[in-house]
Formats: C-alpha cells, structure tokens, sequence
C-alpha cells in the first residue's frame, strides 16, 4: 500500500496496492494497441486571472501581487464570440488557484463588479459562454465541495490536473500543492456527477512509481465514480521559469503507454500536440489530441504554439487512423447515451440538444479542420 502526501488530511481513501504499482512499472509501448480513432476539441481559451495562491516553479501562467490580470466581462463575451464565430465549442476557463489574501486588487475588482468571490465570477463568465454559444470547461484548480456546486450546473464538463502524488521540490514553498487537495477535488466532482478531466505532469522531479502511483490514484477515484473522462500525459516543457531538460521520446513512450494499461478503457489517454511529439506516442495508446483553438494561443504555455487545425489531420494521417471532432463533454455523458446518472445540468442539455453546431459534431458532419 502507498500513503499519498495530504490524503488523510483532506480525507481522502485511495487505495494503491503494491501488485498493481508493480505491474504498471513493467509496462512497455508494445504491450498496448494503437487507438482506432483520433478526438480532439474546437476550444477558445479563456484565461479569467492569472492570480494563483501556489507558486510553482515551472508555471509561467501566474503573475504575483500587483501584475494579476482579471479579465473583465466584455472581454470573455468578446473572446467566446470569437470562438463561437470561428466553429469552437468550448470555452475553456482556466486562472490560478483561488487567489488568497495578497491579491487585495482582484478581490477589489471582483466587489467592484458585484461579485463575492472569484468563483461567482466563474459562474457569470460560463453563462456568457453559453449565451454566446459555447460550452463551458473550467479548469479552476482546487476546489471545495461547495465552490464546485456553485458552478457544476453551467459547465459541461471540469478538470484539474493532478500532476503528481508525489511531495516534490518544484512545488515546493510556503503555499505548496497538496496531493491530498488535489485528489480531494477530483474525488468531489465525482460526488457531484461532473464529467472531468484529469492529468500528470511528466519530469516535475517525480519517478516512475510515483506516475505509477498516480495513474492509479486517478483509476480508483473514477471506478468508484465513473467521471474522469480523459487523462492528459504532460510533459513540462522549458520556459522562462524552468531551465530542466524536458522528459525525452522514450520517457514519454512508456508513460503513456503506462496510462493507456493502467486506465479502464472507457477513459481516453489524450497528450497536448504542442507540448509533445504526438506522432512519435500514436503507437502507445494515444486517442486525444485534447482542446485546440483556432483564434486563442495557449494560455499556460505561451511558448509553445498550438498547431494549425489542419496539422491534426496529419497527426493522424501518420498514424493511419481517423480523426474526429469532439465536443467538451464525451459522448457517454450525454442523456441519450443511455447513462443513468445525470451527468450533464438541464441547462447544458438544452444547449447541445438545440445547438446546430453541437449536433453536428456528435453527428460526425462537423466541417474539416
């Protein structure tokens, strides 16, 4: 058994046995097949803030006290008409960890506008997504219980990024993640019935039992739930705030092909194209391409460009496999899926449900990259 740094203060029971540890460690490319299809997402990004209570070390997306931008209303219905009018289908929201007490000015900002915390601003921008024909994923960070409630209704689906089970420098500081937080919010949206999105972070100083270890944290939290949806294999790339190496070709390899042999087969292993050589990883059990957007670069990984639409079809051209549009929440969440749980809101339903766009989408008839 593995004892996961913060788990019990956050209470949560994720069991991790050593026979399963061990045959993860033992995977290998060739022991997983090729995925049949290829999937990805027309996204918009929209950054809400980039204030963040953590601090870590290979972040470029937080700016301290004082530098933190909070993007305003007309700025979000500008961006997601920009998507809407460029075929996107999602917004994706993402800022930093609920800004803690340095960032007087957000908070100031947020009384300005008439909201009580950065979270109800949330809720504002996901509707303006939705009146301006797009669907929500918001990928917050961590959160309460109560602070994901407030907001699961108008998102089609949520994510966070575990990263890694591990304790390690490169989060390391005064405000320091927390593992056991970290597992806590993907075990409350699993609670909550939110379809979820979730990852590790490859070369941030973990080893391979601890990617082993988190893969299965990750799998015992969905088997219980049903909810994670895809999982993302990141490397950490160099930026202006980490000078490491990143994680070779071969490293990558046998990571993804761990996540492909260690997950049920109903959730997608999906790996970001500009942040890795996707060609080189079809063979070890890649299905998802993830969020592309053709009118927003990539927030977090400024440095790092996002291929045209169009490149994907050559990604999955080398793999000899079809590609196919996706919308932000998998098809199996859908009500006329057949899936018991209401996973998706009466609002969100509504949306896809009228939605040309969306329709089309799950109809396959969405137009080309």
């Amino acid at each position: 058994m593995s004892s996961i740094p913060g788990a019990d203060e956050y209470g949560v029971d994720v069991e991790i046995r050593d026979a399963d540890r061990e045959a993860a460690l033992d995977v290998r490319p060739g022991d997983v097949e090729p995925a049949e299809e290829l999937t990805f997402a027309r996204n918009v990004f929209v950054p809400l803030t980039t204030a963040c209570r953590y601090t870590c070390t290979y972040c470029t997306y937080y700016d301290p006290p004082g530098e933190a931008e909070l993007m305003s209303p007309e700025a979000v219905r500008e961006t997601c008409q920009r998507g809407a009018a460029a075929g996107c289908t999602e917004a994706l929201f993402t800022f930093g960890d609920d800004p803690d007490d340095r960032y007087t000015e957000v908070h100031d900002q947020l009384d300005e506008w008439g909201f009580d915390s950065i979270h109800d601003y949330l809720r504002r921008a996901c509707e303006i997504a939705l009146e301006e024909g797009l669907l929500p994923h918001a990928n917050p960070g961590d959160q309460t219980r109560e602070q994901m409630a407030h907001v699961a209704d108008v998102n089609a689906s949520m994510g966070v990024m575990l990263e890694t089970t591990a304790d390690v420098q490169a989060h390391g500081g005064p405000r320091a993640k927390n593992p056991g937080q970290r597992l806590h919010t993907i075990e409350v949206a699993g609670d909550l019935g939110v379809p979820f999105t979730t990852g590790i972070l490859v070369g941030v100083g973990e080893d391979w039992a601890d990617r082993a270890d988190s893969l299965l944290a990750i799998r015992d939290l969905h088997e219980r739930h049903g909810h994670v949806q895809e999982v993302i294999v990141q490397p950490v790339s160099p930026n202006e705030r980490w000078t490491e190496d990143p994680p070779d070709r071969e490293t990558m390899r046998r990571a993804v092909a761990m996540a492909r042999a260690v997950l049920p087969d109903e959730v997608a292993v999906q790996v970001p194209p500009n942040l890795a050589d996707a060609r080189a990883l079809l063979d070890c059990g890649v299905e998802d391409l993830g969020g592309v957007s053709p009118v927003t670069k990539d927030h977090i990984n400024p440095d790092y460009a996002w291929p045209a639409l169009r490149e994907l079809e050559d990604i999955a051209d080398h793999g000899g496999v079809p590609l196919r549009e996706r919308l932000p929440v998998y098809e199996r969440f859908l009500p006329d899926a057949g899936v018991e749980n209401e996973w998706v809101s009466e609002r969100v339903g509504r949306a896809i449900e009228s939605g040309e766009r969306y329709q089309a989408v799950l109809d396959g008839a969405a137009p080309r990259p």
